[in-house]
């Protein structure tokens, strides 16, 4: 413990930059090179039909993706691979644009989140709990969680959707004012297929409410959440 607390001392806590890359070992955005045969293995051991073969190449739905490596395991042609790219977060306009990999511009307004869990297996929300400490520091960018939905610019909903909190995420975007945002975080909230089809769940957050941004991961990393987050806010300054 001694050894620990000189070395917190000694190298002070850095707040990290926000960048769509992580470790090398992430299990980032998949990559297909021109030696795939076109073989349809990796869309046939996907849990959640993620995979769809287009044009002889595999094409990714990031928001029911797993990363769970499965079709890169089947590969036998070695032609799929995940890089350390995060699956970039989701604007669902009808322009169907992606986030850019960078937010450039400082935000021009703060932005109020009320996290609501769906029915999650909390994986999601303890990387979002990472983004109040002194590594990721999301107050910095003017964006704050509150505790009520009637102070909230949006709501972030994690976990696929359970039948007994079907009304709570009802009544809580009811009770927001207006304009308002939903983000759908993670596979569960954002793809609707960890489960499959049970009596007890309702399925993707679009079921339920109009999405607007959706965050691909099992879990997303926080600085993939920031960027997400970023976005929502300049989305939010568009339609004030």
């Amino acid at each position: 413990m001694l050894k620990l607390l000189e070395g917190i001392f000694a190298n002070r806590i850095t707040t990290e930059d926000v960048t769509t890359s992580g470790a090398v070992r992430l299990r980032g955005q998949l990559a297909c090179n021109q030696s795939c045969a076109a073989c349809g293995r990796c869309a046939q051991v996907c849990p959640v039909g993620a995979v769809q073969l287009q044009n002889g190449k595999p094409c990714i739905d990031y928001k029911r993706c797993l990363f769970c490596g499965k079709c890169v395991e089947a590969c036998t042609e070695g032609a799929l691979a995940h890089t350390s790219e995060d699956a970039l977060p989701e604007i669902l306009t009808e322009a169907q644009t992606v986030v850019m990999r960078e937010i450039h511009a400082k935000l021009g307004r703060s932005l109020h989140v009320r996290h609501l869990d769906a029915g999650s297996c909390n994986a999601c929300d303890f990387e979002m709990a990472a983004l109040s400490n002194p590594l990721y520091d999301l107050h910095r960018f003017g964006i704050a969680f509150v505790a009520s939905p009637r102070h909230a610019d949006m709501v972030m909903v994690t976990g696929v959707v359970t039948r007994n909190l079907e009304q709570a995420v009802r009544m809580t975007y009811e009770a927001m004012e207006g304009p308002k945002l939903v983000m759908a975080c993670g596979a569960c909230a954002a793809g609707g297929e960890t489960y499959g089809a049970t009596y007890a769940v309702v399925g993707a957050l679009d079921k339920v409410l109009p999405v607007d941004i959706a965050v691909p991961g099992c879990p997303p990393r926080p600085a993939a959440m920031l960027v997400a987050l970023a976005a929502a806010a300049d989305l939010l300054k568009e339609r004030l």
